[in-house]
């Protein structure tokens, strides 16, 4: 990962919507962070908020089980009061147990297992895994010079 992806300071008010997709150069929440690094790796997100992530289906799906560079939306449980996925926290997942993030707590992109993120009552509960479906790509239509022949 290159060294810009590395250092980014936690900013709370650095959230989609507040900043540039990917623009991380003055701090960033979770979400930022998280779509900056998948687009390094080419997998592009449109800038979500963590309720609008979960309900996404056009750019992200659903996935049981988690793979590397899958998005990871912990939270602390069921709320009456608001929607779910509204502040839940997104991590990325890189390897069995391993997951980059970005948070208040640490300040800095740091890498932790699911049991670090369970002691926490504020990211105790995993809500679910969402995998960036692949760019749509354009139609391509044959060439007038490469028409058929009989």
């Amino acid at each position: 990962m290159p060294p810009h992806l590395r250092r980014v300071p936690y900013v709370y008010a650095r959230h989609p919507g507040a900043t540039a997709p990917g623009d991380v150069a003055g701090g960033a929440n979770c979400q930022v962070y998280a779509y900056a690094v998948l687009a390094h790796f080419g997998r592009l997100v449109p800038p979500l908020r963590s309720s609008e992530l979960w309900a996404d289906r056009a750019a992200t799906e659903v996935a049981e089980v988690a793979g590397p560079l899958d998005l990871v939306l912990f939270d602390g449980g069921r709320r009456a009061d608001a929607e779910e996925g509204y502040a839940a926290h997104v991590g990325i997942h890189l390897a069995p147990d391993r997951v980059l993030h970005l948070c208040a707590e640490v300040g800095v992109p740091a890498v932790w297992t699911y049991d670090e993120f369970a002691a926490r009552p504020r990211y105790a509960r995993v809500l679910g895994i969402k995998r960036v479906r692949p760019a749509p790509t354009p139609t391509s239509r044959p060439a007038p010079w490469a028409a058929s022949r009989p």
